[in-house]
């Protein structure tokens, strides 16, 4: 039987684990819903719901992971009781880990795109209008998004080739390090803004007040569906900001030894994670209340209103530049953990060798993303879901309103059902090792409440996008 690959270091496990987690959900989509729905009262419930729906989720992962030491698409086949179908559960981990690559890497290139051109000054002087026209433009050019998508799956495909430690685990360390760096840069220089105290207070500080005018001035009807609005918004960002449900995080527990406990892991990386993203916050709450911007303008924050502020702002080429390093390197640091996850289905599965892993899988992902690189241009007349949506809408939704929470709650009753492998075993593997244990007083809530609320969230992702 062929050794089971390691990390080198308890370090390396979480910051990749986290570099999984931290992607452009962080910094691209928690900054933005975050402004619409109020600021600071937003990130408190956000921060409730990422303890009691994230973490243990997190952990029954990790759980099943560490006991297989297999991927998703060999873990349920090891744990399962004989004679149950537990392992229908592996392939649609498989299918979520492809279909998340199919458009994060193009979204990637995006990242790498907007690197260049900042590095090449060419934002630098651009009217509002311009700077919009730069974008749409990139859009719109089938030649470019191939081009920056291709060279975004070659670099991470690169560094998976090199091995779980000489690449994954090396290379992610270094780049999460520089990523840590930028970001404290990048978050003093817009907290000494002119006029960021505005921006920090709005993020940082609830305003009970405002609620308080509401509920005074609002109809019922209106406070209650703006509460469920964002209470619903809170809840699916703290449960899709961990990619949670595909087995993205389940390889990574099959790389670690039984010396720590799982729970004490998967707090320090919800931590990390939740750290880059209140951060990512402070980046750009202020600059947006320093130069009179909407913060809570949508997913053109930051591709349209940010290079703007950064042209109004002293060095802003230098720290333009930095921002979408920082941006680049989280959407890097998912698709390497998600690469080497799609690696190990295939070295499970079939018994490859990773450099033929890595060769086929390079050339089936370029493959599967070309149409949604293609959809913003020549296939831009397909509108999967209505009028004004793309191909890249239409795979995000089959990932994040229904893999995701589909997938998340299957490894809930796995680890909870006498039918599948059971409390027992599950709290056995989660508190093999040193640090906190898993609380047996949780076991009702995870049981027999827990599972509601996903449904719920994947019933109300439905009810947003089709009748909403």
């Amino acid at each position: 039987m062929e050794k089971r690959e390691h990390f080198s270091s308890r370090l390396g496990f979480i910051l990749i684990s986290a570099g999984c987690a931290i992607g452009l959900g962080n910094v691209w989509r928690f900054p933005y819903i975050t402004g619409k729905y109020g600021g600071a009262a937003f990130v408190l419930i956000y921060l409730l719901f990422l303890v009691i729906l994230g973490l243990p989720i997190m952990v029954m992962e990790f759980s099943v992971g560490r006991a297989s030491q297999k991927s998703a698409a060999r873990s349920f086949h090891v744990l399962e009781p004989a004679g149950t179908k537990w392992h229908i559960t592996g392939y649609l981990a498989i299918a979520g880990n492809y279909l998340l690559m199919m458009f994060y890497t193009t979204v990637g290139g995006w990242m790498l795109f907007y690197v260049y051109k900042m590095i090449r000054g060419e934002f630098s002087g651009q009217t509002p209008e311009q700077v919009a026209n730069i974008f749409t433009g990139m859009l719109g050019d089938p030649k470019a998004l191939i081009l920056w998508m291709l060279l975004m799956v070659l670099l991470c495909f690169g560094i998976c080739s090199l091995g779980l430690q000489k690449g994954v685990e090396r290379i992610t360390k270094v780049m999460m390090s520089f990523l840590l760096i930028i970001l404290v840069v990048l978050c003093i220089r817009s907290v000494t803004l002119e006029g960021a105290a505005e921006g920090i207070r709005f993020y940082l500080v609830p305003d009970f007040g405002k609620m308080a005018d509401m509920i005074k001035n609002e109809s019922l009807t209106t406070v209650l569906s703006t509460a469920g609005e964002a209470v619903f918004a809170a809840m699916g960002q703290a449960f899709f900001t961990l990619s949670l449900g595909i087995g993205a995080m389940a390889i990574f527990g099959s790389y670690i030894s039984k010396e720590r406990r799982l729970l004490g892991e998967s707090i320090n990386i919800c931590l990390l994670d939740t750290f880059i993203a209140l951060m990512a916050g402070l980046v750009i709450f202020p600059a947006c209340f320093a130069f009179g911007v909407d913060p809570g303008e949508g997913p053109g924050l930051v591709f349209i209103t940010l290079p703007n502020i950064f042209n109004k702002m002293a060095g802003g080429r230098i720290f333009g530049t930095m921002f979408f390093i920082f941006m680049a390197f989280a959407a890097m640091s998912t698709i390497i953990a998600v690469f080497e996850n799609i690696l190990s289905f295939s070295m499970d599965l079939w018994h490859w060798e990773r450099k033929k892993a890595v060769l086929v899988n390079g050339l089936l992902i370029t493959l599967l993303s070309l149409p949604c690189a293609l959809g913003f241009n020549v296939l831009s007349g397909i509108s999967p879901l209505g009028a004004g949506s793309t191909i890249q809408d239409l795979e995000d939704f089959i990932v994040s309103n229904n893999l995701l929470p589909l997938g998340s709650l299957l490894y809930l009753l796995f680890c909870t059902s006498k039918k599948g492998w059971g409390w027992k075993n599950f709290i056995a593997e989660a508190d093999a090792g040193k640090g906190p244990k898993f609380p047996q007083w949780a076991r009702f809530y995870i049981t027999y409440i827990l599972p509601f609320i996903i449904i719920f969230i994947l019933v109300m992702g439905y009810w947003q996008k089709f009748f909403a």
